[in-house]
């Protein structure tokens, strides 16, 4: 890495070493590791007045402070060891922050303190983001929208959000479906039929086919089943699909009751299914039953007797998810009832109803009001996450509504019951339906009739509960699709520079909107000096800097000429934060920062999020974990700290001691995050990313250094490429065969002359 071979080099020179050790980091007994056999001189930070001690290599040494010392902390001498070269084992007392080693005896640590931290005492600095975490729990308030123009910004970005979470951008190939319908039932007044197309080739979508009697055209209700034991077969007193679905043919509508992932004859995949190396290409069982349902709807409009400008969709729970899902992208839905799940205070408790990013500051009120013009129907109760619906969610959808004029096209009715599709609340969107999309008569009357459910034998696509041989598995279909999606981003991926504006004009959002990061305005800047040195050449200024409202830190420390004429900038952004940029053998920055110095630029080292002094030197700070996913609901480390290399730059160009023009370096992981900030961001002159030996190909990699759900299925390093074009592009450190549009790509490892050189 970086470190090393900077390191290595001023040993090699025999220049003075040193090496800093937080108590944090080997509290289990992880070693050190020593580049260079010599003798060493033991420095500790401790609290004033405490007596402190370590252990190097089985040796104690012990230091105590001066007895007029009485707070703060000191760095105190602790003995002096002869150390080989090679890993060696440290064990600090009680109270001692951090140890430095030092070649040279009379290099005092507190004269390097500000070329490493913004804090002189070890904290850490307090992030909101790794202590808050939003869940399926979190109780979510609508945003007030002042007119339709803000609204339908934000309507954009939410269905983008839901498209981007399930590979859905660009829509897939609408592959031939391949429709099978067999072993009609006909009654009096209609009919039930076995039904099942391939909504990708090989992966089924299973369910049944209601119609009334008639030539039609009808129009045509889909209708998802939801989290029912028995899944489209459920009859109960609680809920009955097929009682539901009768009645809808009865009163003049096709239907098709479909299976969720895993229910009923839905036998390909289970139904929880989905690890983060698949969720990387928005693979997961929402995005599955969004593609179902958006493929139902193609089934049903392609029927003879449908009229296809008449489609709605209905279920409850997981079926209201499903529902409101497939109405905010689908705009061919033009009625819709999600029964018993919107809500302020739940947003689904199944894998399937929480995909990636898709409630990233946003709830169910949001993406319900995504239906707006068109009529919609929330049934809720008294007994369930529902139950304030009539005084929290309605009033929010409403407001939205309020907003074309058609506040008469949103309707809730409360049921006095637990979490149902009961009678009651059947009947409830019966009237709605019959009102708004079946013949705009008065249904204000109507009563769901008595109906018999045919035996599940007659109903099932499969009566065995078995998958014939010729289909295929979970591992191949998932292979397929990831196929499929790679070979779509190749397509949609410009083969030159010169049509990179028109990819960008159609999907420059794409990495912006997953990662939830994008530049912060001036006035959104709310930072903290924590400290100010003049040196005879340069200053040093100590910064946490903050956006406006978010309470989140970044530790940064910048370097600027003395003078007042506004300079150029650079912000470097290393994988192990800004210590990694200093020289403390020589108490002052290191090679690079003082290469830039010399060329009259400004430069800006940070610790992005759980980097640096994100911890204490003597205990890490994790981050709250809430739930099971967390992705749903907020970026994931590599987004905030792309996010932060985002707001580093807002905070560079919001000086008027610097130019606006700021280049950016990424060293170690950094180099990935300076990638997608540069691409988000669009300003950035000039990017030099590191990629320390990264292969984007390899999605074990993804998974363990810089997880970003659905950031594969948008083209990950190669799309970000093409947002930089045609700014300067050089990328280092990566795999032979990475080829990036209008990027200078070289496999060697950075070098720091090779670095300044570029950037003069």
């Amino acid at each position: 890495m970086w470190i090393v071979a900077m390191a290595s080099a001023i040993l090699a020179a025999g220049q003075p070493a040193a090496l800093w050790v937080n108590a944090r980091d080997v509290a289990d007994g992880a070693p050190v590791n020593i580049l260079r056999a010599d003798r060493y001189t033991i420095r500790l930070w401790v609290r004033a007045g405490q007596a402190a001690w370590v252990e190097v290599a089985g040796e104690r040494f012990e230091a105590s402070s001066r007895d007029d010392a009485k707070e703060g902390w000191l760095w105190l001498r602790a003995g002096h060891v002869t150390l080989e070269a090679g890993r060696v084992a440290l064990r600090f007392g009680e109270g001692v922050a951090a140890a430095v080693l030092l070649t040279d005896a009379e290099v005092d640590p507190a004269a390097f303190m500000a070329d490493l931290r913004v804090y002189d005492a070890p904290l850490p600095v307090r992030d909101r983001r790794a202590r808050v975490a939003r869940h399926t729990d979190t109780c979510f308030t609508m945003p007030h929208y002042a007119n339709r123009a803000e609204w339908e910004l934000a309507a954009a970005l939410l269905r983008r959000r839901i498209l981007l979470s399930s590979g859905l951008v660009p829509l897939p190939e609408r592959t031939p479906l391949n429709a099978v319908v067999s072993g009609r039932i006909q009654h009096e007044d209609y009919s039930v039929e076995k039904a099942y197309f391939e909504a990708r080739p090989g992966f089924l979508v299973t369910g049944n086919l209601y119609r009334p009697v008639g030539a039609g055209p009808f129009p045509a209700v889909v209708c998802p089943h939801g989290h029912w034991k028995n899944g489209r077969f459920e009859n109960s007193d609680t809920g009955s699909v097929p009682g539901r679905c009768i009645t809808l043919a009865r009163m003049g509508a096709v239907v098709f009751s479909y299976d969720m992932i895993g229910y009923n004859d839905s036998l390909q995949f289970p139904h929880n299914w989905g690890a983060p190396r698949e969720k990387l290409w928005a693979l997961h069982p929402f995005a599955m039953q969004l593609w179902s349902g958006i493929r139902a709807v193609d089934f049903v409009s392609e029927l003879p007797d449908v009229d296809p400008d008449r489609i709605g969709c209905t279920g409850a729970s997981g079926g209201g998810t499903q529902t409101f899902a497939l109405m905010a992208v689908d705009p061919r839905v033009k009625v819709a009832a999600p029964v018993n799940m919107i809500s302020s205070t739940m947003q689904g408790g199944c894998l399937c109803e929480n995909a990636p990013i898709i409630r990233m500051g946003h709830s169910n009120m949001e993406i319900g009001a995504l239906m707006a013009p068109q009529p919609l129907l929330l049934v809720s109760a008294t007994g369930d996450w529902t139950r304030e619906t009539p005084r929290v969610e309605f009033p929010a959808i409403r407001s939205v509504y309020a907003l074309y004029g058609v506040e008469d096209r949103v309707r809730n009715v409360h049921i006095d019951a637990g979490h149902n599709y009961n009678k009651a609340s059947r009947e409830a969107m019966h009237r709605f339906f019959g009102q708004w999309l079946i013949d705009g008569k008065n249904w204000s009357d109507f009563t769901e009739p008595p109906f018999t459910v045919e035996p599940e034998d007659k109903l099932r696509v499969f009566p065995d509960g078995k998958l014939p041989d010729t289909w295929p598995r979970f591992p191949a279909i998932i292979e397929s699709v990831i196929d499929a999606t790679r070979a779509k981003w190749n397509a949609v991926l410009p083969q030159s520079v010169a049509d990179a504006p028109g990819f960008k004009k159609q999907y420059g959002s794409v990495i912006e909107d997953i990662l939830d990061a994008r530049t912060p305005a001036a006035n959104d800047m709310d930072c903290e000096r924590t400290g100010f040195v003049e040196r005879e050449a340069y200053a040093v200024e100590r910064w946490i800097i903050r956006r406006r409202c978010v309470d989140d830190a970044v530790p940064a420390i910048l370097y600027r000429g003395r003078d007042a004429d506004p300079q150029n900038a650079t912000l470097i952004v290393h994988g192990e934060g800004k210590a990694a940029l200093a020289d403390l053998a020589r108490g002052a920055p290191g090679p690079l920062v003082m290469g830039l110095l010399a060329q009259g630029k400004a430069v800006l080292c940070i610790d992005a999020f759980l980097i640096g002094e994100h911890h204490a030197p003597d205990a890490r700070t994790e981050r709250l974990q809430a739930g099971r996913f967390m992705d749903t609901f907020q970026p994931t480390d590599t987004g905030y700290r792309v996010q932060d290399v985002l707001t580093a730059l807002a905070f560079l160009r919001a000086r008027r001691d610097i130019t606006g023009r700021v280049d950016l370096v990424g060293l170690g992981d950094g180099g990935l995050w300076c990638l997608f900030a540069s691409a988000v961001d669009g300003d950035v002159p000039r990017t030099f990313v590191d990629m320390n030996g990264f292969d984007p190909e390899d999605d074990a990699q993804w998974v363990d250094r810089f997880y970003v759900p659905c950031i594969r299925a948008v083209g990950d390093v190669r799309t970000a490429a093409t947002l930089i074009s045609p700014r300067a592009l050089r990328v280092a450190n990566g795999p032979e065969t990475l080829s990036l549009l209008g990027a200078d790509v070289a496999p060697d490892a950075p070098d720091t002359e090779a670095i300044l050189a570029w950037l003069r």
